[in-house]
């Protein structure tokens, strides 16, 4: 998949393609079936197969302050974008200036005039351009007097449960049910980082961890958690069982925010390497301990839950880029 940052230097040989419109945080299974469409429309014509979006996240520009709502950053964004099949990623620079493009604008100078797009693929609540005054019905008929096709997808839902949106996977997510968040997404939600030197205390009580700090990505519930960590070889992840704690580690008096691992039968060293965790099952809440003793007694039981938890889910140990839902 080829990345496009520019408008103006769009390759002619991904010129006339299909796209897909969103911010896509998530890459739940609305997305999915968007970006799914796009594809699908876009190897009937014969040509390329295209998503665009936004960096940094709109919401991030207008309301700095706000904490880490991302469910998705670049990085996690791109793999997800790549694995579905897309041949390129169109990403947009999002700052102040640009929020004042008018719909009109957008739609002529980027889908048109850059991109020279063939066909647009869009939920049916997309909205766009200057005080997202840019609806499907502008979108459709600007579209439509230069040739240009529009597919808007109706609203996806788990089934009759929840629909799928990026609002409900953070609310399960704060709410420490990962499972819930997992169905909305088709896959168990993921953080990762590269991993850091801390204080080497799990080696003492029998639990060495690999620590990852957390800045960049919506803060799930604190605690405990079963999980699977995919350690990447080469063009495969081997995903391996384990349980975390996210949290401040009151027990020692510590105010950032840390995920630490510990994987089950594994010596290898992940200093520096890059891991990738995600988030099976909530088993408790974090909690302050009397000392060492104590912590380990529970770090333990945790392990023991742990185990119980993931040998349910019957997952295979076979590499694979995502950890699906069963």
């Amino acid at each position: 998949m080829r990345i496009v940052r520019n408008f103006h230097e769009m390759p002619p040989q991904l010129q006339g393609g299909v796209i897909a419109l969103g911010n896509f945080d998530g890459l739940h299974r609305g997305h999915q079936a968007v970006i799914g469409a796009t594809v699908d429309a876009a190897r009937a014509a014969g040509v390329a197969a295209g998503v665009m979006t936004f960096e940094p996240h709109p919401r991030q520009v207008f309301r700095p302050d706000d904490p880490p709502f991302r469910l998705s950053p670049f990085r996690i964004k791109a793999r997800l974008i790549e694995a579905m099949g897309v041949d390129y990623l169109y990403t947009q620079s999002f700052d102040r200036d640009f929020s004042q493009r008018s719909a009109e604008n957008f739609i002529t100078e980027i889908l048109l005039g850059g991109l020279k797009v063939s066909r647009v693929v869009v939920g049916a609540d997309y909205v766009f351009g200057h005080q997202r005054k840019g609806n499907l019905a502008l979108l459709q008929s600007l579209a439509a007097a230069h040739g240009v096709a529009v597919t808007a997808l109706s609203e996806q839902r788990d089934g009759a449960g929840p629909r799928y949106s990026s609002s409900n996977i953070r609310t399960a997510l704060v709410e420490g049910r990962p499972h819930d968040a997992a169905r909305l997404l088709g896959r168990f939600w993921e953080l990762e980082g590269r991993v850091e030197q801390g204080d080497q205390r799990g080696r003492t009580i029998g639990f060495p961890t690999a620590n990852l700090p957390h800045r960049d990505y919506l803060h799930p519930a604190k605690g405990v958690y079963a999980v699977r960590a995919g350690i990447d070889r080469g063009a495969k992840t081997v995903w391996h069982d384990g349980v975390a704690n996210f949290g401040n580690r009151p027990t020692f008096d510590k105010t950032d925010l840390l995920l630490e691992v510990h994987l089950f039968d594994f010596n290898d060293d992940l200093y520096s390497r890059h891991l990738r965790v995600a988030l099976i099952d909530h088993l408790r809440p974090e909690m302050k301990f009397s000392g060492l003793d104590a912590l380990k007694a529970q770090i333990t039981k945790d392990s023991v839950t742990a185990r119980e938890r993931l040998a349910a889910h019957r997952f295979s140990p076979a590499p694979a880029p995502f950890v699906t839902v069963g």
